[in-house]
């Protein structure tokens, strides 16, 4: 494929995560340093799809002076959605149902009308599976991962976990005293969709007394022996961290919304269930504390700013290049790319033999089994 570029697109998909900002301003950066034009697409792809939405343009020129001064901060500048699958878009018919239907022929048409070369897209495994679907259909794209749980296969982390591990940690800090000034049980659930790592990393690092995580089917008998070996031992408190994706041992895991049309289904609401059944068969106060979005927002630790340039500028590379339909993935000591399709539709769970598992049991952890 020839390596010719003068103008580029960025988007941002899916939830957001701290080190957005730093990922677009590198790839400005270093795309404008060769030459390049880019430009921002809003929300996704619904800058696009929707220009009528945005007055000021669904699309936009992005210059070193629009991104000067971003790198730091949460979120996004371009905005994002995670309902706005051109592969299955949601759309009401005449009749009043709802139907997706497949809109990325217009996204093409786009580029090809606006003399846009090539696609950087930023984003998780949602993001990345349509951007693999794009490059299959003709369009120059490589992708940038991103997401707070660290569940993209194929790189050993994602810009975003760092941060939100980080901020996970220093509450767990601060729950330890009042928890322990309460006698209670505390149960703190965290993001992760289907992936343990948030709470595997944040629950070690914080001093939790027990793990829950969906790689492990749990039974709460265990944890609850553990909260009662505790108390015999006059340390009258428990921390318990809970993923959001975890579940009982022949139990369902806790649902808010299931999936529809145009999204996936959103977890949310074990860390309430579990608090009930401790509570009542350890006999001790307990209280829940969901930390929810507050995962996601914030400024980028320095790790994942770090990380975020180097994605951006290894995007910005790798179209120089000639390459379409990969990933940049951290591999150590470098960036590196790998093939779109190995990362679509995959997952990358927490390994059951992994040593930072066996750190927490090492330090006396509950994982529930």
């Amino acid at each position: 494929m020839s390596s010719h570029i003068r103008r580029i697109a960025i988007c941002t998909g899916g939830g957001d995560a701290p080190g957005l900002n730093a990922v677009i301003r590198a790839v400005v950066i270093a795309a404008v340093h060769r030459g390049w034009e880019c430009y921002g697409i809003r929300e996704g792809y619904n800058g696009i799809l929707f220009p009528e939405r945005f007055p000021e343009g669904g699309v936009f020129r992005l210059t070193r002076d629009k991104v000067r001064g971003i790198g730091h901060l949460g979120g996004t500048i371009l905005g994002t959605t995670n309902k706005g699958d051109p592969l299955h878009f949601p759309m009401k018919m005449p009749d009043g149902t709802m139907k997706d239907l497949d809109r990325s022929d217009e996204i093409l048409e786009f580029f090809a009308k606006k003399e846009l070369d090539a696609l950087v897209s930023i984003g998780g495994d949602g993001s990345l599976t349509i951007a693999n679907a794009l490059h299959l259909k003709g369009l120059r794209v490589v992708g940038v991962p991103k997401t707070i749980d660290n569940d993209l296969d194929k790189t050993f982390t994602t810009f975003g976990f760092d941060t939100a591990v980080g901020f996970a940690t220093e509450c767990l800090d601060r729950l330890h005293s009042t928890a322990e000034s309460h006698q209670r049980v505390m149960v703190v659930e965290v993001m992760g969709r289907y992936a343990g790592w948030i709470a595997l990393h944040a629950g070690i690092a914080g001093g939790a007394h027990a793990i829950l995580i969906p790689e492990i089917p749990f039974d709460l008998d265990k944890v609850v022996a553990k909260i009662l070996d505790r108390d015999s031992e006059g340390r009258m408190y428990s921390i318990v961290v809970v993923a959001e994706g975890a579940e009982a041992i022949h139990g369902q895991r806790a649902v808010l919304e299931p999936a529809e049309i145009g999204h996936a289904e959103r977890l949310g609401g074990i860390g309430e269930r579990i608090t009930k059944v401790l509570e009542d068969r350890t006999g001790k106060d307990a209280r829940v504390v969901v930390l929810g979005h507050l995962l996601r927002g914030g400024s980028p630790t320095s790790f994942d700013r770090l990380a975020a340039m180097r994605f951006g500028t290894a995007a910005v590379r790798a179209l120089e290049e000639g390459q379409s339909g990969v990933m940049v993935a951290l591999a150590f000591p470098n960036v590196n790319y790998v093939a779109l399709e190995d990362v679509a539709g995959r997952m990358k769970g927490v390994p059951l033999d992994c040593d930072t598992l066996q750190t927490g049991r090492d330090m006396g952890i509950s994982f529930g089994d």
